[in-house]
C-alpha cells in the first residue's frame, strides 16, 4: 500500500513580500487617518463644526493612539507579533467601519477614538517586526518601503476618497477603507507566519525588563526625537487643505491634485531615500532633507494665491522633503534598543508620535481662526514653528546611539 506523504511544508515569506504585506496593513491605516485632513472643508460645512472642533476630530486618534500605546507596551514583546497585529488590526477595521456609520461629530469623535485605540498598537507592532527581520545594514531601505505606504494613500487613496465623498458623502471613503482593510486582515491571517524571535527561550518578560527600558536614557533620546519629528511635520498638515482652499485658492474640487502629485513623488522617492540613508548615512540624508522641508514649508505657509502648478510642486516639494526625513529618523530610532526590548519600545514611539500628533493638532487648532472671508488667519506662524522645531531636531538625532 503506498504510503500517503506528508504535504509540503509552507516555503517561507521572503522579505520583500513580509514587507509588502505590512505596507498593505500600513496603507488603510494611513488612508484612515489623513482622509480626515483633504475632508476638512466638507466635514466643517456639514457637520457645522468649527476648525477647533475638526482638529479635535484628528487629535482624538492620535491621543488615544498614544494612550493606549503607552498601556500596551509593558505586554508587547510577551506575545506572538503575529496575533498581536491580527488582534489590533481586527479593532482597527471596526472602529473605520464605525466611522462610515456615525451620524454626526460626537459619535464620529468616538470612532475615531476607537481607530487610534487599535491603530496605534498595530502600527507599532509592523515596526517592530520590520526591526525583527530586516538586517541593520538594509533596515532605512525596509523603512523606506514601509513608508512608501503613506505616498500610496496619497497618490491613490486619499484622491479616490475624495472623489467618493464629493459624489457620495464624507461616510464613503471610511466605508470603503473597512472594506479594503477586511481583505488585507484575511490576507494577513493566511500569509504572515509567526513572528516570535524576540521571545528567547521562551521566557515571559516581567515588569522589571520594562523598568529597565525606560530607564534608558538612549531609548529616551529616541522618543524624543520621534516627538520633535512629528511635531515639525504636523503642525501645518491638518490645516493645509483648508488653507489652500481658502488662502491659496485652490478649488476644492482640485484637492485630490494635490495628494496624487505628493505621493505619485514619494512613492519614488521614499525607497530611494532609504537607499541612500543605508549608503551614504542616516544623518546626512536627514540633513539634507530637513533643510529641503524648512525651504518648502517657508514658501508654502507664507504664499497667497498662486496658479495651480506652482500649488503643486510646492506640495511634491513638501511630500518628498518632510516626509522623506521619517525614513532615516525612524531607522536610527529602531536601532537604539535591544531586539529583546523592540516591541515595547515600537509601543512607545508609536505612543510618543500619536501624542506629539494629537497635541499639535491641538495646538495649531487653538492658533489658527477663520477670517470673514473663509481664509485661514495665522497658518504663517504655524510654519514657523515648524521650521525650528525641524532645525532642533538635528542636534536630537546625533545623540542617539545605535546598539546594534
Amino acid at each position: 500500500m503506498a504510503e500517503v506523504s506528508a504535504p509540503a511544508p509552507k516555503p517561507p515569506l521572503s522579505e520583500l513580500n513580509l514587507l509588502l504585506l505590512l505596507a498593505a496593513v500600513q496603507f488603510t491605516q494611513i488612508m484612515d487617518f489623513m482622509i480626515m485632513m483633504p475632508l476638512g472643508p466638507q466635514l466643517m460645512r456639514q457637520l457645522q463644526i468649527s476648525p477647533q472642533q475638526f482638529s479635535g476630530l484628528i487629535s482624538s486618534f492620535a491621543i488615544t493612539a498614544g494612550l493606549v500605546g503607552l498601556a500596551a507596551a509593558p505586554f508587547m514583546d510577551r506575545f506572538d507579533r503575529r496575533k498581536t497585529l491580527l488582534l489590533c488590526y481586527a479593532g482597527f477595521t471596526l472602529g473605520t467601519l464605525a466611522c462610515g456609520l456615525a451620524d454626526s461629530a460626537s459619535t464620529l469623535l468616538w470612532a475615531r477614538g476607537i481607530c487610534g485605540a487599535f491603530g496605534g498598537v498595530s502600527g507599532a507592532t509592523i515596526m517592530a517586526i520590520v526591526a525583527d527581520v530586516v538586517p541593520s545594514e538594509r533596515r532605512a531601505r525596509g523603512m523606506g518601503i514601509i513608508m512608501t505606504a503613506f505616498s500610496a494613500a496619497a497618490a491613490l487613496g486619499v484622491p479616490f476618497g475624495l472623489k467618493i465623498a464629493q459624489a457620495w458623502r464624507w461616510e464613503g471613503p471610511f466605508l470603503v477603507v473597512a472594506a479594503i482593510a477586511s481583505l488585507v486582515w484575511v490576507g494577513l491571517l493566511r500569509i504572515l507566519p509567526p513572528v516570535r524571535g524576540h521571545l528567547t527561550g521562551g521566557k515571559i518578560k516581567s515588569g522589571r525588563d520594562f523598568l529597565e527600558l525606560i530607564r534608558n536614557a538612549n531609548a529616551w533620546r529616541g522618543l524624543l526625537l520621534m516627538s520633535v519629528m512629528v511635531f515639525g511635520h504636523f503642525t501645518i498638515i491638518p490645516f493645509l487643505s483648508p488653507f489652500l482652499v481658502g488662502n491659496v485658492g485652490l478649488p476644492e474640487s482640485s484637492l485630490f491634485m494635490i495628494y496624487l502629485t505628493g505621493g505619485l513623488v514619494t512613492i519614488f522617492t521614499g525607497p530611494f531615500v532609504g537607499k541612500l540613508a543605508d549608503r551614504y548615512g542616516k544623518f546626512r540624508l536627514y540633513l539634507i532633507l530637513v533643510a529641503g522641508a524648512c525651504t518648502v514649508i517657508h514658501f508654502l505657509t507664507t504664499s497667497g494665491p498662486l496658479p495651480l502648478w506652482q500649488t503643486l510642486v510646492l506640495a511634491g516639494g513638501f511630500f518628498a522633503f518632510a516626509s522623506g526625513r521619517f525614513v532615516p529618523g525612524q531607522a536610527t530610532i529602531s536601532m537604539a534598543v535591544r531586539p529583546s526590548q523592540r516591541g515595547a519600545y515600537m509601543s512607545l514611539v508609536a505612543c510618543s508620535r500619536d501624542l506629539a500628533s494629537g497635541l499639535t493638532a491641538a495646538m495649531g487648532g487653538a492658533i489658527v481662526s477663520t477670517g470673514a472671508r473663509g481664509e485661514l488667519l495665522h497658518f504663517q506662524t504655524l510654519g514657523w514653528i515648524a521650521i525650528g522645531v525641524s532645525v532642533s531636531s538635528l542636534w536630537l538625532f546625533r545623540q542617539v546611539k545605535s546598539v546594534e
